[in-house]
């Protein structure tokens, strides 16, 4: 796994919009925002040509000048990191247009999106075996006082929380229910209302069947995944070589982290089984769920939570729920191809990630 340098004082951060650009509002000023908070803090930008575009379907602009952008950000030498300015619904259509082998052959360097973006942060490492960031988009990055998820994706990027190779993240002390968000502010800020709800789950034992809740839990293994709803489209395509990525890794275990954004539980349920069934589990040491967008579904009198449980029964390995990841923040920022260990203990989910 090839792991890029991170951000020093003086270096350039781009910014591109494979997914939804910055043009409405509030994500606009929030960008701006960002930006102006990536030179307070010592770093030069950088901005693609789709970042204020909006005559894409679900996207900046059509599916090959986005994929012209990406290739031109990631084997160009004119920035150091890269990050999106948003999700969306149809960055899959850029893949085709994306140089995988220049990517491959080019100088690493950190990519950071979430939602939409899992088809890069998924497919880098799956593809390239080059490590990306599952955390916020750019616009988020205008908080400020940063709450503490948004200020450990800064620590990420700048290296500035890595010890001795290892980045560690402990699980925050609330989070944003579905409707308590607001876009009404002049920078973005999380509304937190809910408390703690992160459960573990291991397997019954011999003779059983499902799961028995954990008080104590700890798993490890190559760390992938992202947003379900995204991965589940990428299943069977070109861009699905996670046969290949089970082989290289599958010696250490496969800790996959996911979460969803429009998946009622029983859509949850099927996805869950599509991908199971198409092998991409068949190397699983465990699973990191993050809090699903529609937390409170119950499709067919099943809970998001039970259709997670119900789905992944038989696999023998331990399960997190409702973990801080995903579409209701706060979000750990998370290392899609580093060596994780996670931890939970007293509510409490600790997460190493090692970049080896």
């Amino acid at each position: 796994m090839r792991f890029p340098d991170f951000l020093k004082k003086g270096d350039t951060a781009g910014f591109i919009a494979p997914s939804f650009g910055a043009v409405t509002m509030p994500y606009r000023a929030w960008f701006d925002a960002a930006l102006c908070e990536f030179e307070k803090r010592g770093y030069r930008t950088l901005t693609g040509p789709n970042c204020r575009r909006n005559d894409g379907v679900g996207k900046s602009s059509t599916p090959q000048r986005c994929g012209d952008e990406i290739n031109e950000f990631f084997t160009g030498e004119r920035c150091d990191a890269i990050i999106s300015c948003g999700g969306g619904e149809t960055m899959c259509e850029d893949l085709e247009y994306v140089d995988f082998d220049a990517i491959r052959s080019s100088r690493p360097r950190w990519f950071m999106g979430y939602s939409d973006n899992t088809n890069l942060t998924f497919t880098l490492p799956v593809v390239c075996d080059t490590a990306a960031i599952y955390g916020p988009c750019a616009p988020t990055l205008a908080m400020s006082p940063a709450h503490r998820a948004v200020e450990d994706a800064w620590r990420l990027l700048s290296g500035e929380g890595v010890r001795e190779g290892c980045f560690t993240l402990q699980s925050y002390d609330g989070w944003e229910g579905p409707e308590d968000g607001s876009h009404e502010t002049e920078r973005p800020e999380y509304n937190i209302t809910r408390r703690p709800c992160i459960r573990s789950f291991v397997p019954a034992g011999a003779g059983r069947e499902g799961f028995v809740p954990s008080a104590e839990l700890k798993i490890s293994g190559r760390l992938i995944g992202g947003c379900l709803d995204v991965l589940r489209t990428l299943a069977g395509t070109r861009y699905d070589r996670v046969a290949g990525f089970n082989n290289r890794y599958g010696h250490e275990g496969i800790l996959w982290f996911l979460e969803s954004c429009d998946y009622s539980s029983i859509e949850v349920r099927r996805a869950l089984w599509q991908l199971r069934s198409a092998g991409w589990f068949d190397a699983a040491s465990g699973f990191i769920f993050g809090r699903p967008f529609l937390y409170d579904d119950c499709s067919f009198g099943m809970s998001q939570q039970e259709a997670v449980l119900s789905a992944l029964e038989g696999l023998g390995v331990p399960v997190v729920i409702d973990a801080d990841l995903g579409h209701l923040p706060p979000s750990m920022p998370v290392i899609s191809g580093a060596f994780g260990s996670a931890q939970f203990e007293n509510g409490k989910l600790i997460l190493e990630q090692y970049l080896r």
